[in-house]
C-alpha cells in the first residue's frame, strides 16, 4: 500500500438558494472533519465562484466540454471525500484513492489498497483520520477474499485492520464511514445479500456500528441500529448529528442519529430512487441518488432538524448514475458518478462532477 500525503482543507460550504450560501474554515488548529457547520443566512447570500467559461476547451478522448465536470475516465467511484483544494475519490474496484482537484489537473494516486472488487464489493468508502493534517491516516472501508473490514491507511505502511469479519456476500457488501466526534467511528455495514443477518444481534451484517477510540486491537463495536438494508452513506452536521441513507425492500430512507445516539427517520422515498451519498450542511442534507439519476436537496428544519418538505431535485438525467458526495472546496456539492457499474457509462465515465447552486430558486421538482 502506497500513501502521499495531500493538502489541507479550507473551504466554503453551500447549497444555492435551498441552502443558503456561509463559509467555515479548516486550518491546522482544528481537524478538518471537526470544524462547526457554517451558519446560512439570506442577508448574506455569498455564492461560491462559478466556474470559468471554457469556450476554448479542447477536444479529445477524457475531455469532457462541461464546466462543472472535475475529474474524467475513472473506474468506478465509491466513497468521496472533501480535502485541500479538492476531494479524495475512491475507485471501488481497483481500490486506488485519487485526489482530484480540477479539470486541467490530472488525478493524483494518493493511496491504493487490495481489493475484492467482484459483485459490489471492493474499497467502498473512506474517512480522513481526526487529525489528518497532522497524521494523514486514511481509514478505509473494504471487501476482502473472505469479509468485509475496515483499515487504517499510512504512509509507507501495510494496512492496519480496524475492524474485521463484517459479513460478505454475492452481494450486500456496501458500506461507510463517518467520524461522529474525534474518537468515535461510525460503520454503516450491508447484509451480506441475507436480510436475515440485519436484525440478528450477533451479526455485524446490516447494522450501524460504532468504534470507539478506533484501533488496531480496539473493543468490539457496539450496534447502534440495526435493520439496514443495502447502506448508501454517512455524514455528519456541525451538531454531533450523524446523518445516514439506506435502501430496503419497501422504501429508501434517510436516517439521523443525534448526539445521544437516538435514530429517527427523517424522510423516504417509496418509489426507492437508490439513495446513495450524502452531504450536510447547516440547513438541510443533499443526497445523491443512483436510480433517479439526480442529487436531492432535503431541508431540515432549524430548530427540529425535520424534513417535511419533498426534496428538489437537481441535475436530473443530466449526468447519469451517481453514488458519492461531499462538499467540495468551492462550497457546492461533488459527486461521483457509477454508470460504468451502475448504468450506461459515457466515454468519459466515470467522473467527479461539482453541483452548482440552482439559478433563480430553480433546481427540479419534488421527489
Amino acid at each position: 500500500m502506497r500513501l502521499v500525503a495531500v493538502g489541507r482543507v479550507a473551504m466554503c460550504v453551500a447549497l444555492g438558494s435551498a441552502l443558503l450560501a456561509g463559509c467555515a474554515r479548516f486550518d491546522d488548529s482544528a481537524s478538518s472533519p471537526f470544524t462547526p457547520e457554517p451558519t446560512f443566512s439570506p442577508a448574506d447570500p455569498r455564492p461560491p465562484d462559478q466556474p470559468p467559461s471554457s469556450t476554448t476547451r479542447p477536444s479529445g478522448p477524457c475531455i469532457d466540454p462541461d464546466p462543472s465536470v472535475v475529474a474524467t475516465c475513472l473506474d468506478t467511484t465509491g466513497g468521496l471525500v472533501g480535502v485541500g483544494h479538492g476531494a479524495l475519490v475512491a475507485e471501488r474496484r481497483t481500490g486506488r484513492i485519487l485526489e482530484v482537484v480540477d479539470p486541467d489537473t490530472p488525478p493524483v494516486e494518493v493511496a491504493t489498497v487490495s481489493v475484492d472488487g467482484s459483485g459490489d464489493g471492493g474499497l467502498l468508502d473512506i474517512a480522513l483520520s481526526p487529525t489528518y493534517s497532522e497524521d494523514g491516516l486514511i481509514y478505509a472501508y473494504i471487501t476482502t477474499g473472505s469479509d468485509n473490514r475496515v483499515v487504517r491507511l499510512a504512509e509507507g505502511g501495510p494496512p492496519k485492520d480496524i475492524l474485521t469479519g463484517i459479513p460478505k456476500g454475492a452481494t450486500g457488501n456496501r458500506g461507510a464511514l463517518e467520524w461522529a466526534t474525534p474518537d468515535r467511528l461510525m460503520v454503516l455495514t450491508g447484509d451480506a445479500g441475507n436480510p436475515g443477518l440485519a436484525n440478528s444481534p450477533g451479526s455485524l451484517a446490516g447494522k450501524l456500528l460504532r468504534l470507539d477510540s478506533p484501533a488496531p486491537g480496539s473493543a468490539a463495536p457496539q450496534i447502534v441500529a440495526a435493520g439496514i438494508g443495502t447502506p448508501g452513506d454517512l455524514c455528519r452536521d456541525g451538531s454531533d448529528n450523524v446523518w445516514f441513507t439506506d435502501r430496503t425492500a419497501v422504501e429508501d430512507r434517510l436516517q439521523r442519529m443525534d448526539p445521544s445516539g437516538a435514530v429517527s427517520v427523517a424522510w423516504t422515498w417509496p418509489d426507492r430512487p437508490g439513495v446513495a451519498g450524502c452531504a450536510v450542511a447547516a440547513d438541510g442534507v443533499a443526497v445523491a441518488l443512483t436510480y433517479a439519476k439526480a442529487l436531492a436537496i432535503a431541508p431540515t428544519d432549524p430548530n427540529t432538524l425535520a424534513v417535511t418538505t419533498a426534496p428538489t431535485l437537481m441535475v436530473q438525467d443530466r449526468y447519469g448514475q451517481l453514488g458519492g458526495a461531499t462538499i467540495g472546496p468551492d462550497g457546492t456539492v461533488w459527486v461521483g458518478t457509477v454508470n460504468k457499474a451502475e448504468g450506461t457509462p459515457g466515454p468519459n465515465d466515470d467522473r467527479v462532477v461539482r453541483v452548482p447552486p440552482p439559478s433563480g430558486g430553480g433546481g427540479g421538482g419534488p421527489d
